[in-house]
């Protein structure tokens, strides 16, 4: 635990995604207790660190919706044309 705290801004940068899809979508329910008990034990080691981490994830998470979007989009046009041209 000490030495976790002692690294925790290199760790958590790390591990953070993994356990917010843990959090977000394991099927297993141990593994989904565990994956709560250790993001709170990083939230109530160091919030700021905490935070920051969180803001990445979700600026992330948002480029790439904006990138699948822009995939389906350009699919869609791609489609089109296809549809006139044939």
């Amino acid at each position: 635990m000490s030495l976790i705290a002692q690294n925790r801004n290199v760790i958590l940068p790390i591990i953070f995604e993994a356990l917010e899809k843990n959090i977000q979508s394991h099927w297993n329910q141990a593994v989904h207790g565990l994956t709560v008990n250790v993001r709170k034990m990083f939230l109530e080691m160091d919030v700021e660190l905490f935070e920051e981490c969180q803001r990445q994830y979700a600026e992330k998470e948002a480029r790439a919706k904006e990138l699948e979007e822009q995939r389906q989009l350009t699919w869609q046009r791609l489609a089109a044309a296809a549809a006139q041209g044939g």
